[in-house]
This record gives C-alpha cells, structure tokens and sequence, in this order.
C-alpha cells in the first residue's frame, strides 16, 4: 500500500508540473514602466496591468473573474519614468510605459532631449491624464519667482525622467543654469524626504495629483506649492507647447488651502510598433471595458479621469501613429473615424 501510495502521489505530483508547465506556455508576459513608487504612474501603472492582465486558470470575466486578455500576465514595473520608459520600449526591454506628451513627442521626432536619438518604433495605446508640475518648498517657504531658485539646493526630478527634461529647459528659460543651483537627481520620495529633512529648498516633481509622496509630506512635516505667475506659465507654454495652463486645486493637499497656478502635460499608455495587433487590440478592448472602470475610479484619484472618451484628446497633434490594435478598437467603439 505504501508504495502504491508513493506512485499515485508521483503521478499527481507529475501530472501537476505538466499542467503547470502547459499553463505556462500559454503565459504572454507583458512589462509596464511606471515611475516611482511615491509618484502617480506606479499605482496608475499597477491598476492597468491588473486590469488588462488574465492568468492562465481565472475565472472567466462574466463569473467574477478577469475581464483582460486571456493568457496575459501585465506586471507594472517601478522605473525612472517617463524618458526611461520610452527608451526601454524601443529597446524592447519593456512592453509598453507611461510617458508625458512633451518626452513623447521629442523622442518620436528626435528632436529636443531625444536629437540623434529618436525613438521612432513608439506607439499610442491611450491617452491618459493630465500631470500638474508641482514645485514643492518646505512649509513656510516662499519664492517671489522661479529666478529665486539661484543658489538654492534644487530637486530637479531623476535623470530619465520627462520632468526633469521640462524642468531643465524652464529653468534656462528663466537664465538659471546648474551653475546657479545645487541640484539634486531625485524620485520624487526621495526628494519630499530631503525636503523634510531640511537637506532641499525646493522640488520640481510633474504628476498626476494627488501625489501620494506630496501627501505623506503634508500631513506631517507640512509643505508649501509654488504659484506661478500668470506671466512664467505662458513662458513656459511658449518652449513646452505641451505645457498647458493648470490648477492644483485648494484642498488638494492638506495645509494648502488656495488654488496653485501651474502648467500640466497629458500622460500617454504607448508601446511598440512591434507588439502584435491582435494583443494590442485586446489591451485596448480590456482597459475601457466596465470592470476596468471600477478598476480606475476605485483605485487611485486620478483614475477617475482616464476615461475611454478622452483617450484620442491630443494626441493627433503629437503627431505619433495610434498603434494598430488601438486604432482597430478606437474605429469599432465609434471612436475615430
């Protein structure tokens, strides 16, 4: 009997790791550059993936269970964001990230940041949301304009990054170079720490508000916005077309109780020309499916405006082709004409 015993549980034992090894072959990995942990794009990024990704053995979506592509595991991955993302897509070290418009269309265009470097196998899945520049001081800071910013220790976001790329043309903008200012290459945690420590006296930092590191500084050390001026926010629309005028509303942050004039820039899904049409289409079908909606309005602030009627606003004038399986989805669901 024991031996007996021994065999049948062999046999289970075998017949598990062919299933499994069977489930694994049908497994299609797809990798998501976000940003940082303390930023917007990492937990936009992970209810993304979640929604669009269906293991092999889920329930099937009309009993519960995964409403994205069969087969698909999605992982959302913590990166320098934005100018990263895109060069890991055309390298293929990624399947897909989140970047801002203005990183996007320099890189497409090798133009700007990205002259000599283009990146012309990047592909629109979405458009997503707008990202409010924050220029965060420690609580009872002031600066009576960004000019003030000279031989203060600056946070200028970390290299790779589409903020950072902003950030240093604005501050050329205003005559300031990294000879003006001791600069600091820091996500965007890491900068609300040193804030909170006394070792900064400013930070610039482009997300989707809110912030979740803005929001741990402000409910415990405190922290001031900085409110530009009518007169540097249609200067920095002049050199960053991608820059519009924005708020940060009153309330957004606790301890900021006015409105924050600034500039913000849409935040893009995008991927590769070479990811499959077919697969595209299903993660475009899966991200503006109504499960994916309580996904989105549940998850984090600004997820509650990603919403499918707003995924073409802007992206014709990027002047950067929808991929495929996008624009397939996007014809059927009426659309794009």
């Amino acid at each position: 009997m024991k031996l007996q015993s021994k065999f049948l549980a062999s046999l289970f034992a075998g017949a598990l790791l062919v299933g499994s090894a069977a489930q694994a072959q049908d497994m299609t990995f797809f990798r998501i550059g976000t940003g940082s942990a303390g930023g917007t794009y990492f937990p936009i990024g992970g209810i993304i993936a979640n929604a669009i990704s269906n293991p092999p053995g889920s329930r099937p979506c009309d009993k519960g269970g995964s409403c994205g592509v069969p087969g698909l595991v999605a992982i959302a991955q913590s990166t320098n964001a934005s100018a990263h993302n895109v060069t890991a897509i055309q390298a293929g070290q990624m399947e897909a990230g989140l970047t801002g418009a203005a990183t996007l269309y320099q890189a497409f265009h090798g133009v700007g940041k990205f002259e000599g470097n283009q990146k012309p196998d990047l592909r629109v899945i979405a458009n997503l949301f707008p990202e409010d520049m924050h220029l965060v001081l420690p609580k009872g800071g002031e600066l009576a304009s960004l000019k003030d910013l000279k031989g203060k220790r600056v946070g200028i976001a970390q290299a790779g990054s589409g903020t950072q790329i902003a950030v240093l043309m604005i501050l050329e903008d205003q005559g300031i170079t990294l000879d003006d200012i001791e600069e600091a290459e820091l996500n965007n945690s890491q900068s609300a720490e040193r804030i909170a420590d006394g070792q900064l006296d400013a930070y610039f930092y482009a997300a989707g508000t809110p912030v979740a590191a803005m929001v741990q500084l402000a409910s415990t050390k405190g922290m001031d916005l900085y409110s530009f001026s009518d007169e540097e926010v249609s200067a920095v629309n002049k050199i960053l077309p991608y820059y519009v005028p924005s708020k940060i509303g009153a309330g957004t942050y606790e301890g900021i109780a006015k409105d924050i004039n600034t500039v913000a820039v849409q935040g893009i899904l995008v991927t590769s020309a070479s990811q499959p049409e077919e697969l595209i289409y299903g993660i475009t079908q899966a991200l503006w499916n109504k499960n994916s909606r309580n996904l989105l309005d549940n998850g984090h602030a600004k997820g509650k405006v990603i919403r499918a009627e707003t995924a073409l606003k802007g992206i014709a004038g990027l002047e950067v082709p929808l991929h495929p399986g996008a624009e397939r989805f996007y014809k059927e669901a009426g659309l794009l004409k």
